[in-house]
């Protein structure tokens, strides 16, 4: 067998492939990758939870490589929206629980877009060397715009949520979920790329020794660096401990018209509180330092409705100490989805406003032309909410609490502004229960998972119709409710003060990433550009 070693400065050059002895066989060379891009899209969501098969996102990518490696920009397009598809559809299926088939297909197919945009990209770059580095940087690209646009942006299925359960985990506490999804992509690519060199090597003889180092890299630097990746995750306190009470109130009934039950839901979440008063009076458990209640907790504004406020303040001072409620609130003719600190002798000392609020959810962007076309759609969206404007972090028996309401769990930036404004613990109220038994909640509860790890807090996780959950620095989920029960949950969970690389770096580690995409891309054009010139002259 020869070795040979391959260029850096030039583009591998591919040898001319036969033409196809049929129409037939034309169908079935076309077929075969749109059907593996498809089954591997599908692969992937099966590596999210609620499953634990965290491992399957490595296949799938290598499949999604053999799928695009050598083809035209077209056919990458092509073969990426398939890919984006047989991902998105199964993994957002919950978005049209209660609103039916056109909203969830209508998300997923522009949110595919992205997908097929990095598929063009990908099967440019995979004629490069090192295209696997290449190959990677540009998912994560797509995901920082899938994550910015349109309408602020969804970056529900980055490779990274899926990961809660994985080796890789670590890497969050490195570089966020850029370098999180990063490694996993390199990883799956590499090993596509370590599979197809030994099947050339024993077809033609010759092994390409630099194509063959890049690829083992590109399996071994990802999982070197999660290994080392280890020591930035711990548990231990820095700053003592607190102990946190999560209720979970549970709703009437689940679904949309849920909301016309505010008041039971309010009702709910002060019995539950109650009840863990009289737990605490009896000895059975601890009595927590402060208590966290869910989002819409109380879709009565307190501020505005007696009856709320009676409600709330006789169950702050039954338990003895100050709760996050989480309130529906009118101010300035404006609309606010508010956290508002209760303290059992003082009543509402401070509140936060949830900043990123969610398109078609609380507000309706294109309200006129939805309108036009479905006025149901703009009946289930009434009134705008208004989007706050601070980081929220209640200072609550001493304790720094930071505040990521629900869907701003999924954005970056929304979390790691609480720890860089001193949150020694992160809350994440929400509210589940439009979404019914769904696989929502869990894909939620895997990305505070994540955050965890990512910036080394005890995460709490109070919904209305659960999971509830609290998860340790480590990103272990030490206790967690059912769905739809009423629960409790106490426990003394570690403060922390530390930043890890991850919070210090913030946006540096995808900016750089996005920026080897677009040097990818580059070498890739500039190749062509070049290539064609030849053919001129």
């Amino acid at each position: 067998m020869t070795v040979t070693a391959t260029s850096v400065d030039e583009p591998e050059q591919l040898e001319p492939q036969a033409a196809p002895a049929s129409s037939g066989a034309r169908w079935v060379r076309r077929l075969v990758p749109a059907a593996a891009a498809t089954l591997s899209g599908v692969l992937l969501y099966v590596s999210f939870p609620p499953r634990t098969l965290w491992w399957l996102a490595l296949p799938a990518f290598a499949v999604l490589g053999w799928a695009l490696r050598d083809r035209t920009w077209k056919a990458g397009l092509g073969l990426g929206y398939l890919f984006g598809l047989g991902f998105l559809l199964p993994l957002l299926v919950w978005t049209g629980v209660e609103v039916g088939p056109g909203p969830w297909l209508a998300l997923a197919v522009v949110e595919a877009v992205f997908v097929a945009l990095v598929g063009a990209g990908i099967a440019m770059v995979s004629r490069l060397p090192a295209w696997p580095l290449w190959a990677a940087t540009l998912w994560i690209a797509g995901e920082a715009a899938r994550a910015r646009a349109p309408f602020g942006g969804f970056p529900w299925g980055k490779i990274a949520f899926g990961q809660a359960d994985g080796v890789f985990l670590p890497l969050a506490a490195a570089g966020g979920t850029p370098v999180l999804g990063f490694a996993v992509v390199l990883c799956g690519f590499g090993l596509y790329e370590i599979v197809r060199l030994v099947v050339d090597g024993r077809r033609t003889g010759v092994v390409r020794r630099g194509a063959a180092a890049v690829a083992l890299l590109s399996v071994a630097v990802p999982v070197v660096g999660a290994l080392a990746a280890r020591s930035l995750v711990s548990d231990k306190a820095e700053d003592g401990t607190a102990t946190v009470a999560v209720i979970q109130g549970n709703v009437p009934r689940s679904g949309l018209d849920f909301n016309a039950q505010r008041r039971a839901v309010l009702d709910y979440h002060a019995r539950e509180t109650e009840r863990l008063a009289a737990k605490i009076k009896a000895g059975k458990v601890a009595r927590p330092d402060f208590v966290l209640w869910p989002e819409n907790s109380s879709d009565i504004d307190p501020f505005t409705n007696p009856d709320a406020r009676a409600v709330i303040d006789s169950a702050a001072k039954a338990v003895g100490v100050p709760i996050s409620v989480g309130g529906v609130v009118e101010r300035g003719g404006k609309l606010y989805n508010e956290q508002i600190l209760w303290d059992p002798a003082k009543g509402a000392l401070d509140t936060y406003d949830k900043r990123q609020v969610q398109p078609f959810g609380e507000y309706l962007p294109l309200r006129s032309l939805l309108g036009a076309i479905n006025k149901n759609w703009t009946s289930m969206v009434r009134q705008d909410f208004s989007r706050g404007t601070e980081p929220g972090v209640f200072t609550m028996a001493g304790t720094k609490v930071g505040l990521a309401t629900c869907y701003e769990a999924a954005f970056d930036w929304a979390v790691r502004d609480n720890i860089t404004h001193g949150a020694q613990i992160i809350s994440v109220p929400s509210n589940n229960a439009t979404f019914d038994r769904s696989e929502m909640t869990y894909q939620q509860l895997a990305m505070s998972r994540v955050r965890a790890v990512e910036h080394s807090r005890t995460v709490t996780v109070p919904v209305t119709s659960g999971v509830s959950a609290v998860i340790m620095p480590d990103g272990t989920i030490t206790q967690k409710t059912g769905m739809f029960v009423a629960d409790s949950l106490v426990q003394k969970v570690p403060l922390r003060s530390s930043q890890t690389p991850a919070t210090r770096l913030g946006i540096l580690p995808e900016m750089v990433l996005v920026l080897v995409a677009a040097a990818g891309l580059g070498w890739s054009v500039a190749a062509v550009v070049r290539g064609r010139r030849n053919d001129v002259f």
